[in-house]
This record gives structure tokens, sequence and C-alpha cells, in this order.
């Protein structure tokens, strides 16, 4: 058992300068390699999440702009569809305007036309007036005359 331990022993020395290698190149792809890496790919993992949030905000803002642009999209309809509104409310005030200026004038027209037709019937009434004393002294004369003319002619 001395012998193994020996031997054992002689295994352990020898094998101590490649534990020390080991540890030198473990510790040396820990400092050269592997730090580097790790670093290399947290700064391509925090450039991709960069750029994924800001491909975020880029299309929460298109997004906002994008509702942004249909608020003023739809104020523009409004304020159009207030505009033609507006127009067809004067329209319609026009409109009114005119049949009431139309209605007004015939009013006045007829009220005229009254006028005309009633001097007219007073200038026909007199003119009927003068011509029935005309003819009712031709009546009395048509009558009276022959009764005048046989009293003349009987009382001689």
């Amino acid at each position: 058992m001395d012998e193994t331990l020996r031997q054992l022993g002689g295994l352990l020395l020898g094998s101590i300068p490649t534990v020390i290698v080991m540890v030198l190149v473990y510790g040396t792809y820990t400092f050269l390699v592997h730090r580097p890496l790790v670093r290399v790919l947290g700064q391509r993992r925090s450039k991709t999440e960069g750029a994924m949030e800001k491909a975020r905000a880029d299309i929460a803002a298109a997004e906002a702009r994008t509702a942004e642009y249909e608020q003023h999209v739809r104020e523009a309809r409004l304020a159009i569809f207030k505009a033609q509104e507006s127009r067809r409310q004067q329209a319609l005030q026009a409109r009114s305007a005119a049949v009431a200026e139309a209605r007004s004038r015939a009013h006045q027209q007829v009220e005229a036309a009254r006028a005309a037709i009633g001097k007219d019937k007073q200038l026909a009434q007199a003119g009927l007036q003068q011509e029935a004393g005309a003819l009712a002294i031709e009546i009395i004369r048509a009558v009276l005359e022959p009764a005048i003319a046989g009293s003349r002619a009987g009382g001689r």
C-alpha cells in the first residue's frame, strides 16, 4: 500500500504542472475570450433590445400620428359639412327672401290693379250716370214731344 500511495503521490506531483497549465489556460480563456465574448453578446443583446424598443416607440409614434391625422380628417370633414350646411341655410334664406319679395311685388301689383279697377269703375259709373241722365232727357223728350205736339195741335 505504501507503494500505491507513493505512486499516487507521484501521479499527483506529476499532475501539478498539468493542473497549473489548465488553470492558466482557463484564466487566459476567461480573460481573453469569455469576458469579451460575454460583453459583445451583451452589447448585441442591448442593441437588439434597444432597436426593438426603438421600433416599438416608432410604431407607437406612427400610430399616434395616424390617430392625429384621422382626427384632423374628421375635423376637416366636420368643417366641410358645417360650411355646406351654412351655404344651404344661406341659399334657403335667399330663396325665402326672393319668394317674400316676389309675393310683396305681386301683392303690390294686385293692389295697384284693384286701385286701377276701382278708378275705372268710378269713371264708368260717372260715365253711366251722365249717359243715364242724357238717356232720361231723351226718353222724356221722346215721350213728351208727341204729347206736347198733340196738345199744340189739339189746342188750336
